[in-house]
């Protein structure tokens, strides 16, 4: 049956039953292109039926139906046209894990961070109406996605417009980590009054069948209720911001979720409609450890997720947070639930008062830490990079403006498999570079991590300690230093010298041996910088005094990144010829070996561009 479908349109004349064998197929098809290819499956089983009832009741791509993060739009994906690609998933020259406007017409914009659905749809309703058409706009929100507050903002701006918005909470009780704070607790006092909105939805049915007059009965029926509820009952934050609320529903029962979403499009306003779904539904691991099943690798279906504890950067931060917290009771971790991502869940439970997971909501922890910087702690947030960009001002205004002390360990910087042209973490140096009193640490092995997190905690303003996804390379450039400046033997001495940081040392090493065998004696050094902003002109300088080219490689966003301050400042005072090799444009998904070559990060592809400046 999934085979057959080739657009919405198809599966518009299924009964009931035959859109619960297709949610079955469905589940199939997920677990089996996922555990191959790796990618998010537990949330993408819990919303199966609420997509499929989506996509009968709303007419995509007229009706534009925007998936909050867009990690769980993979039905979608197979309703819309892409089952005969599905198995591409993820991978070089494929579809994407997330939602992607140049893929299809049925993908409204590129999604990958939170918070952003409501604010997209209730710009889209307000241009139908402005156009005078009838078409819908359709947030999928899920619960986590609550702790955005960019949601509220978008929210409270709902109100009082006659618009076709319908506002989707999926609430499955989990965001990435485990969902936290008021927000969570709200919603799962709102799911224990589920036998009054089915006896509501129950009655508003009913009068809504008797002819010529139902609908008058049933908007009568609405205020007189509203009515009561307001002088008896405190209504939802949702009711209170204006909105129209419904909820909360079965979101495993298709033919319940159509009768809601039909009574939401009645509305003629925004409505907010609140589903409960399981994450990991229909593959029972997932169910169970739903947090495993999040994002994951390549696994086999009948045992599951393997869980080896695989040493990364990640958990070696998390060690050593650990380590200063023990030794100093000013220390606190900060995440934005990440807390598993981030190699924290030790220190959560070594040290449970000073760890903090704010929820999705980057912008806060910074804020907050600005709070417990003033105070006399020492907080230490925890950011994948390419979420970190959210938290810009908070950086600039809250914390160094205060000239307070902060260390920002940005996860998953550089260059990042698989999740795509969202979650790149390619432009954290060009980003934080120009935020007064910062410090920017790039470690290649997980000794330098452990100099640069110490010099981190001593440090007076921003330190920033950037590390890429997974560990230490298979060979490091054997390029060590004290954390500041270093070089490879004789690089004060050659023609042409590769000046660059982090993982690149050691593709920079192994591409100067290549020249090096080709031209003889030691003509490229290479210098690697470890504190790679400010930058230590001098050193540099001293260090590439003979040379007549310098190659400024950067696994970063080339514009505004170090590369250029390199360049502006040696070119300009020291008349070196510079080349840049930096990446240039968004990134796609793709394996790191196939990134690298993309961004032509391999040691033969840069031996070849020295051979060729220097004929």
């Amino acid at each position: 049956m999934l085979e057959k479908v080739n657009s919405p349109r198809d599966i518009k004349g299924f009964n009931v039953k035959d859109l619960e064998n297709l949610a079955a197929e469905v589940r199939d098809k997920l677990i089996e292109t996922v555990s191959k290819n790796g990618g998010h499956l537990a949330s993408n089983l819990g919303t199966v039926e609420l997509t499929i009832a989506l996509h009968t009741l709303f007419d995509s791509p007229e009706d534009k139906i925007i998936f909050d993060v867009g990690h769980q739009a993979y039905t979608h994906k197979l309703l819309t046209g892409r089952y005969g690609k599905f198995d591409t998933l993820r991978k070089k020259g494929g579809i994407s894990g997330f939602c992607d406007r140049f893929e299809s017409e049925h993908d409204v914009l590129n999604e990958g961070h939170c918070g952003t659905s409501v604010s997209e749809a209730l710009g889209i309703a307000v241009s139908n109406k402005l156009k005078g058409n009838g078409n819908y706009a359709v947030a999928v929100v899920g619960d986590g996605a609550l702790t955005n507050g960019m949601i509220y903002e978008a929210l409270n701006n709902c109100a009082d417009k006659k618009l076709n918005l319908v506002i989707i909470i999926n609430d499955n009780e989990m965001s990435i980590s485990r969902n936290v704070g008021g927000l969570h607790n709200y919603l799962t006092r709102m799911r224990s009054g589920i036998r009054y909105f089915r006896f509501k939805h129950r009655t508003e049915k009913f009068l809504l069948k008797i002819p010529l007059i139902g609908r008058y009965l049933a908007s009568g029926c609405r205020r007189f209720k509203n009515f009561i509820k307001r002088m008896f009952l405190k209504e939802s934050i949702f009711e209170d911001l204006g909105l129209n609320y419904l909820g909360p529903v079965d979101g495993h029962n298709i033919k319940k979720l159509q009768a809601v979403l039909k009574v939401a499009k009645m509305h003629d306003e925004c409505c907010v409609v609140h589903v409960c779904t399981k994450k990991g539904k229909g593959y029972e691991l997932a169910e169970k450890e739903p947090w495993l099943y999040h994002s994951v690798g390549k696994f086999e279906p009948a045992t599951g997720v393997s869980v080896c504890e695989r040493k990364s950067f990640s958990s070696v931060a998390g060690e050593l947070l650990c380590a200063a917290a023990a030794s100093d009771d000013k220390v606190c971790a900060i995440t934005a639930a990440m807390g598993e991502g981030c190699g924290l869940a030790e220190f959560a439970k070594k040290f449970p008062d000073r760890y903090f997971d704010v929820g999705i909501a980057e912008e806060h922890a910074i804020t907050f830490a600005a709070g417990l910087a003033v105070n006399g702690m020492k907080p230490v947030a925890a950011i994948y990079s390419t979420f970190a960009q959210r938290s810009y001002d908070q950086l600039l205004h809250d914390i160094s403006l205060q000239k307070l002390p902060l260390v920002l360990l940005l996860d998953r910087s550089g260059l990042v498999p698989d999740d795509g042209i969202t979650h790149q973490g390619i432009f954290d140096c060009a980003v934080f570079s120009s935020v007064p009193n910062t410090e920017i640490y790039s470690p290649e092995t997980y000794g330098e991590l452990e100099n640069c997190l110490s010099r981190a905690l001593a440090g007076g303003g921003i330190s920033v300690v950037r590390y890429p996804k997974g560990g230490e390379a298979a060979e490091l450039s054997g390029i060590s230093g004290d954390g500041g400046v270093c070089c490879t033997e004789g690089a004060d001495e050659s023609e042409v010298v590769i000046v660059t940081y982090g993982r690149m040392s050691s593709v920079a090493e192994k591409a100067a041996e290549i020249v090096n065998g080709k031209r003889g004696g030691k003509a490229v050094g290479v210098v690697k910088l470890v504190k790679i902003f400010p930058l230590d002109f001098e050193e540099i300088a001293a260090h590439t005094a003979n040379a007549k080219l310098l190659y400024l490689l950067e696994e970063g966003y080339k514009e505004g990144g170090i590369s250029e301050k390199i360049a502006a400042y040696m070119g300009g005072n020291f008349k070196k010829k510079c080349k840049i090799h930096a990446v240039e444009r968004f990134m796609g998904h793709g394996t790191t070996e196939e990134l690298f070559e993309a961004c032509g990060f391999t040691a033969e592809i840069i031996a070849g561009n020295i051979l060729k400046e220097t004929d």
